[in-house]
C-alpha cells in the first residue's frame, strides 16, 4: 500500500477556510513506479490521471438513516481492492499566478481508457470518499482545531476561518414540535400554572379587562372563588415595552434579579461592580450600595443572593467567589474570598493573590438554607463549597464541556442538582446517592450546548435555555435512565453551532431523536451571550408562564403552551436614550458580527419578574455599538403611552439613580467637562474607590 504523509502546520490566528476547501495536488502517471503523496502547497497545480475506466466508478461510502446521522467509513480490504492509483511529482511545473481563475480540465477518459491530465479541485471530502479507510477518517476528524471537519458529505464555511459540521438529513429538516403544543395544554389545565378562565362574552368570545373583573368581583355575581378571580387577573398583568425608569451603565450588564420577596435588586455588569437597590416600592427604586470584584477576568459572570439577603456571592472567571454583605452601614472594600479550588480548611486563602485561577466560575446559586454555594466551572465540573467551613466539599467532574448554568432542584432541600453543559445535556445530581460518581439521570433534547437552567422550585419542573435558539421545558419523573444516556453519543447530535459570530440556520434544525422535553419553546433568539430563561414567579403572575431574553433586544413571555403571551421591547423603549460618545471605538466583537458596528443595538440577557408586583426589569446589552449597558423597569399599564403619575416613564437615570442631564441630547450643551463625563467607554479604566462612578 502507498506511503501517506500528512504536514499540519498550526497558527495562533485562525485557519483560511480556503486552505481547508480547496487543495491542489499534483499527480501524474508513472507507470510502473511507487506512488508518491506530494506535500501540499498552496496554489499549487494538479495533473490528474485515471488508470482505467472501470477503476473511475463512484462508491457511496456514505450510509444515513432517519434520525441518527453517522459517517460509516468503508474498510480498506472492502472498498480499495480494486483502486490502483499511481503517482509522481511534477517539480518542474511552476504554480499558476492567478488564482482568480480556474480551468476546468477535460476528465472524460480517452479510448486508451486514460483521462487527459488537467486540473482538478478536490475537497477533503472527496479525498475522504476516495480512499473511505477508517484510519484517515479518524486522522481528519482528530484535527479539528485547523478547522477540518469530516464525517459528512459538504463543508460549510462559518465565516471566520474555520468550517463546521452540517448535518445531513432527509424530511426531518427544519420540523419543529407543533404550536401550541398539546403537552403544554394539559400543563395548563392541572392548575400548576395559573388559572384558565372564562370568557364571559358567549358570543363574541371577549376575554374579560381587568376594569371588568374588578367590577364582578365586587358585585360577587362571578360563580368563581375571590381568591380565583385574584389569580386571573394577577396572570393577565404582563408589563408593557414602555419603559418606566433607564438605569444606564459605563459598561455592559450581565445579569439581575429580584430577592425572593422583592425587596432588594443587585446588577452585574462588566466593570466589575454589583450595585444594589432597595425595591420595597417596585415603582420608586432607591440605590443601596456598590460592591467590587478585585482583579476579575472579562467580566462577572453570576451572582447570587442568600436567601435571608444579608450576603451577596459573586463571580468571574476564576475560582474565586466573593461574599459580600448588603448592610449599606458596612463597607465592601473587602469581601470575604471563598476560593472553590480549596479541597480542605488547610488550603484555603484569605489572601486574594494566593487563590488559584486554573478554571473559572460561570454560575453559582446559594442552596435554600443558605449554608453551601454550587458552581458550574469551566474545568467540566460542577463545586459544592460549604461556607462554614470554607472549603468545598464536592466536585463533580460530569461533563465533557463547560457547565454554563447550576441550580438547586428543591428550595427547601440541598440534595438535588441540575447542570447545563456546553455538551447538550442537562444532569441531575442527587448527593445521596452517589457512590458511583454517576448522575441520577439527564435531560437530553438539545441539540447545542447550554445558556442556562432555571428550577421553578418544587424539585419536579426544569427550564433551559439552549444555544439551538430553543427554550425546553423538563419533567424530573421523566428524565432518561443513565444506563440508557451513556449508550448514546450527545456530539452525533450537534452540529457544533458557534452562537457569539453566527445566525442561527432554522431551515438546518434537526429535532432531537432522544428528545425527552414537555414543551418546547420559539421564538427567541439565543445568541452572542449566554442568554438566561425563567419562570414567572407565583404571588405576581400565578406561575402561568416562562420567559427569556433575547438576543433582538426583548423580553419574551411565553404560555406553557409555547404560544406567546406577550414581547417587551427594550430596544425600542431605550433606542437613542443616550448621546453618542464622540470619541466612540466599536468593540471588535461588534466589528465581526455587524455590517453597522456603531449602531444603536441591544441584546438583553437577563430579565428578573418581580415577585408581588407587574414589573419586569430587564438587564441588557444596550447602546452605540452594544458597548455600553441599561437596566429597564417596565410595568404594566394597560396599552397606555403615557403614565400621568410620578415619575415620569422614560425617566434616564445613572447607575446610583440620579437624574443625569448628560444622558439627554440637549443642542445647547457646550461644555466640555460635561461631554468628557457623558462619554461611553467601551475600553475600562480601574476605579480607585467602589463608589467612585465617575472613574469609569
Amino acid at each position: 500500500m502507498n506511503s501517506l504523509e500528512a504536514e499540519s502546520t498550526a497558527s495562533d490566528e485562525s485557519p483560511d477556510p480556503s486552505s481547508h476547501a480547496n487543495n491542489v495536488y499534483d499527480i501524474a502517471d508513472t507507470g510502473d513506479t511507487e506512488d508518491q503523496w506530494l506535500e501540499e502547497e498552496d496554489d499549487d497545480d494538479m495533473d490528474f490521471q485515471t488508470t482505467t475506466a472501470d477503476d473511475s466508478e463512484d462508491v457511496d461510502f456514505f450510509e444515513t438513516t432517519e434520525g441518527d446521522v453517522e459517517f460509516q467509513g468503508t474498510d480498506a480490504d472492502d472498498g480499495l481492492n480494486s483502486v490502483e492509483l499511481d503517482f509522481t511529482a511534477n517539480d518542474n511545473e511552476e504554480p499558476e499566478e492567478d488564482d482568480n481563475e480556474t480551468e476546468t480540465p477535460n476528465t472524460q477518459p480517452s479510448n486508451t481508457g486514460h483521462a487527459p491530465a488537467g486540473r482538478l479541485q478536490v475537497t477533503h471530502s472527496q479525498i475522504m470518499r476516495l480512499f473511505g479507510h477508517a484510519g484517515l477518517r479518524d486522522l481528519f476528524t482528530t484535527h479539528r482545531g485547523s478547522g477540518i471537519l469530516v464525517g459528512e458529505d459538504d463543508e460549510v464555511d462559518d465565516g471566520y476561518g474555520g468550517t463546521r459540521r452540517r448535518r445531513r438529513t432527509r424530511d426531518r429538516r427544519g420540523q419543529y414540535p407543533p404550536v401550541p403544543s398539546e403537552e403544554g395544554k394539559k400543563l395548563m389545565a392541572t392548575g400548576t400554572f395559573g388559572q384558565n378562565g372564562h370568557y364571559e362574552d358567549k358570543l363574541r368570545k371577549r376575554k374579560e379587562r381587568l376594569a371588568t373583573r374588578l367590577m364582578y368581583r365586587e358585585l360577587g355575581t362571578q360563580a368563581d372563588t375571590p381568591r380565583r378571580t385574584d389569580r386571573l387577573m394577577s396572570q393577565g398583568l404582563i408589563p408593557a415595552s414602555s419603559a418606566d425608569t433607564i438605569i444606564h451603565y459605563n459598561a455592559r450588564c450581565y445579569s439581575g434579579q429580584f430577592s425572593d420577596d422583592g425587596n432588594f435588586f443587585f446588577s452585574c455588569a462588566q466593570d466589575f461592580k454589583v450595585r444594589m437597590y432597595d425595591t420595597s416600592n417596585p415603582y420608586k427604586w432607591k440605590y443601596y450600595k456598590t460592591a467590587i470584584y478585585p482583579y476579575g477576568q472579562w467580566t462577572i459572570t453570576d451572582a447570587s443572593l442568600s436567601p435571608d439577603n444579608k450576603y451577596l456571592a459573586y463571580s468571574s472567571i476564576r475560582s474565586i467567589v466573593c461574599l459580600a454583605s448588603t448592610d449599606p452601614t458596612l463597607s465592601s472594600e473587602s469581601p470575604l474570598f471563598l476560593d472553590f479550588s480549596a479541597t480542605d480548611q488547610s488550603n484555603q486563602r484569605r489572601q486574594f493573590g494566593g487563590g488559584s485561577s486554573h478554571f473559572g466560575i460561570w454560575s453559582i446559586r446559594f442552596s435554600g438554607d443558605g449554608r453551601e454555594v454550587v458552581a458550574g466551572t469551566s474545568d467540566h465540573s460542577v463545586y459544592v463549597y460549604d461556607i462554614e467551613t470554607k472549603r468545598s466539599i464536592l466536585r463533580i467532574p460530569g461533563h465533557t464541556e463547560d457547565v454554563n448554568a447550576v441550580c438547586f432542584g428543591d428550595n427547601s432541600s440541598p440534595h438535588i442538582l441540575y447542570s447545563g453543559s456546553d455538551d447538550t445535556l442537562i444532569k441531575v445530581w442527587d448527593r445521596r446517592s452517589m457512590g458511583d460518581s454517576r448522575e441520577a439521570g439527564v435531560f437530553m433534547g438539545h441539540t447545542e450546548g447550554l445558556t442556562y437552567v432555571d428550577s421553578k422550585g418544587d424539585g419536579r419542573y426544569v427550564l433551559s435555555n439552549g444555544k439551538d435558539q430553543t427554550m425546553k421545558l423538563w419533567d424530573l419523573r421523566k428524565m432518561m435512565p443513565t444506563e440508557k444516556a451513556s449508550r448514546l453519543d450527545p456530539a452525533r447530535y450537534s452540529t457544533g453551532f458557534d452562537y457569539r459570530f453566527l445566525q442561527y440556520p432554522d431551515a438546518e434544525y434537526e429535532p432531537h431523536p432522544h428528545d425527552c422535553s414537555l414543551v418546547t419553546f420559539r421564538g427567541h433568539r439565543v445568541l452572542k451571550t449566554l442568554i438566561r430563561c425563567h419562570f414567572s414567579p407565583p404571588g405576581s403572575t400565578d406561575s402561568r408562564y416562562v420567559y427569556s431574553g433575547s438576543e433582538d433586544g426583548s423580553v419574551y413571555v411565553y404560555n406553557m403552551d409555547a404560544t406567546l403571551a406577550g414581547k417587551i421591547d427594550v430596544n425600542k423603549a431605550t433606542h437613542h436614550s443616550r448621546p453618542k460618545d464622540p470619541d466612540f471605538y466599536t468593540h471588535s466583537y461588534e466589528m465581526r458580527t455587524n455590517r453597522n458596528p456603531d449602531a444603536w443595538k441591544t441584546c438583553v440577557r437577563d430579565a428578573s419578574w418581580h415577585p408581588n408586583a407587574p414589573v419586569v426589569a430587564a438587564t441588557s446589552w444596550n447602546g452605540w455599538g452594544m458597548s455600553t449597558g441599561t437596566c429597564t423597569t417596565h410595568s404594566w399599564n394597560d396599552g397606555a403611552e403615557d403614565d400621568e403619575g410620578e415619575p415620569r416613564m422614560g425617566l434616564r437615570v445613572n447607575q446610583r439613580l440620579e437624574e443625569d442631564e448628560d444622558l439627554y441630547d440637549h443642542p445647547r450643551r457646550g461644555n466640555r467637562q460635561s461631554q468628557f463625563r457623558s462619554r461611553l467607554r467601551s475600553r475600562m479604566v480601574r476605579a480607585t474607590d467602589d463608589d467612585d462612578e465617575e472613574a469609569w
